[in-house]
């Protein structure tokens, strides 16, 4: 790397000569014992709460170091902290921004990379969660206001709720205030209980959906497996003989309408060549294969596992039977969260982590029974 930066406090003794630069002086690079040249340019002053009470005040620098000797590597740290330093009054008014005005526009900036889904949360969260944060401005918002705000939110709200709610204000606070180092102690996460339904509980699923609207997506989910976005999507082009390209997903933007957009991940773009049973059911269907809402689905459902007389279990669980039937049958993971569309191996190991509690009785009694043996064998041997 030719240039680093890096911040921090300078309340010590310095090993190294540096200028500490008023707004109308170039920064100068000092040579360091290693041939490199390293330039600090003052950033701002943060305000420390002593534990008496009183407020210390602290000067932060950034640093800026060029590992190209000579005259070069002096000029190129100059230049970077030279264009800190001239950026340093468009900062300065970002700092000035309340907190709820910098997330709308940090909103509205990713509305168009962004999913809608994603969009909607992060409205949500700005107009429900941190509220006692909104109206501070950014220049003046502290760890401590920071950390009283989520010990508030977690009081009624789930951790996975309070660190998403956390997420975002940390993206803003990168965004405009990068100089602000978030250390926030959040509520530790909750380990989600999965349900992965049985080879005999999944049949009767089948049986009692047989020639209805939903047959379809519950095969297209248990065998493929495919999430309900992306089942609602699925039109008659995205299919040649068995062989399912998952390309669109559809979701529901902020007004309540249903659109049809490309996966949110590199992993959701994928074939699945489906058995021939499940290709059957579309043989002959044009356009969209499966005629619902992904809302429309989860209320189905319902219904489904009402007549087929299973507890209650979600839609998206279908897909973690898929996972495990695949993992007991020895197929690679790498090929099951390709044919998945897991962008990562942390939905695999909560499902193989079920299976093994699954199978953990019947463990111990195989274990238990040759120790057993063992002893019995060794005891009333003469």
């Amino acid at each position: 790397m030719i240039i680093s930066q890096s911040s921090g406090a300078c309340t010590g003794v310095f090993l190294y000569p540096f200028y500490e630069q008023e707004d109308d002086i170039m920064p100068t690079a000092k040579k360091l014992p290693s041939g490199s040249w390293r330039c600090l340019v003052y950033s701002h002053t943060e305000e420390i709460k002593n534990s008496d009470g009183s407020i210390k005040k602290k000067r932060i620098y950034e640093s800026f170091t060029s590992n190209i000797p000579g005259p070069k590597g002096k000029r190129i740290a100059e230049q970077a902290a030279a264009e800190f330093a001239a950026n340093k009054d468009q900062r300065s008014r970002s700092a000035d921004m309340l907190l709820g005005t910098a997330m709308d526009n940090y909103i509205q900036s990713r509305e168009s990379i962004l999913s809608p889904r994603t969009i909607m949360d992060y409205k949500r969260i700005r107009r429900t969660s941190l509220q006692s944060l909104m109206n501070i401005r950014l220049s003046r918002i502290t760890q401590e206001d920071i950390q009283i705000a989520i010990n508030l939110e977690s009081v009624n709200h789930s951790p996975k709720t309070v660190r998403n709610s956390h997420g975002l204000l940390s993206a803003v606070l990168k965004q405009y205030r990068p100089d602000f180092a978030l250390n926030t102690s959040l509520p530790k996460k909750q380990r989600v209980e999965l349900y992965i339904p049985t080879d005999e509980e999944v049949k009767r699923l089948i049986r009692a959906s047989e020639g209805t609207e939903m047959e379809l997506p519950i095969l297209l989910a248990a065998f493929g497996p495919m999430r309900r976005g992306e089942i609602c999507a699925l039109d008659s082009t995205d299919i040649s003989g068995n062989i399912v390209h998952v390309s669109k997903n559809m979701v529901r933007t902020e007004d309540n309408t249903w659109i049809i957009k490309t996966p949110k991940s590199y992993a959701g773009d994928r074939y699945i060549d489906f058995p021939d049973f499940v290709a059957e059911k579309w043989r002959g269907k044009t356009g969209r294969i499966v005629n619902l809402t992904p809302n429309n689905i989860t209320d189905r459902f319902r219904s489904c596992l009402h007549r087929a007389g299973l507890p209650h279990f979600r839609f998206h669980d279908l897909r973690h039977y898929s996972a495990s039937i695949q993992h007991a049958l020895g197929i690679p993971d790498s090929y099951i969260m390709q044919r998945g569309g897991w962008g990562n191996d942390g939905t695999l190991k909560a499902v193989y982590r079920h299976a093994l509690a699954d199978k953990t009785k019947e463990m111990d009694d195989i274990a238990n029974q040759h120790f057993n043996e063992l002893c019995n064998t060794k005891y009333n041997t003469k």
